[in-house]
């Protein structure tokens, strides 16, 4: 399998993990790519009943890999594909009304990344746009106006 067809088929994956959210139970299959990106049989798994609503099950059956189960379906991610769900995801969440806390919540859990790896670039507004790399969420563009650059400067380096 050529890695569109991987991709096709993590992309479809995906596609019908997100439709068995509580309120829209699917009923189809799809092959879900294992830890190697190949397309497997769809899970054995009984799907839940339609009135109950489906639970989301992560676990991790391998370094490189993620299964993600949710109404009866399973899929195995690699890296690649963790990469792409997050990405996708982040994107859906940020053009969501309901926004992130304001301030961190109590008891989160949290991966830091130590000095990452980072690059800039000045838009024509005169903003600045900041991407670091996190270990876990990739590449995290940010853009800041110049008087908040100022403010940022001033937080970093004040003792």
């Amino acid at each position: 399998m050529n890695l569109q067809d991987q991709l096709g088929a993590l992309e479809l994956s995906l596609d019908e993990l997100l439709h068995a959210a509580p309120e829209n139970v699917s009923a189809g299959s799809a092959a879900a790519p294992d830890a190697s990106g190949d397309a497997t049989q769809p899970s054995a798994q009984a799907a839940a009943p339609e009135d109950e609503k489906p639970m989301l099950n992560v676990s991790r059956p391998g370094r490189d890999a993620i299964e993600m189960t949710i109404g009866g379906k399973s899929v195995l991610l690699n890296p690649q594909g963790v990469s792409q769900l997050i990405e996708e995801l982040s994107n859906a969440r940020a053009s969501m009304t309901a926004e992130q806390p304001g301030g961190l919540p109590p008891g989160w859990r949290f991966a830091a990344t130590r000095n990452p790896m980072m690059a800039t670039q000045k838009q024509s507004n005169g903003d600045r746009l900041l991407v670091l790399r996190h270990t876990g969420h990739g590449w995290v563009p940010f853009t800041f106006s110049p008087d908040t650059v100022i403010e940022m400067y001033a937080m970093l380096t004040q003792r």
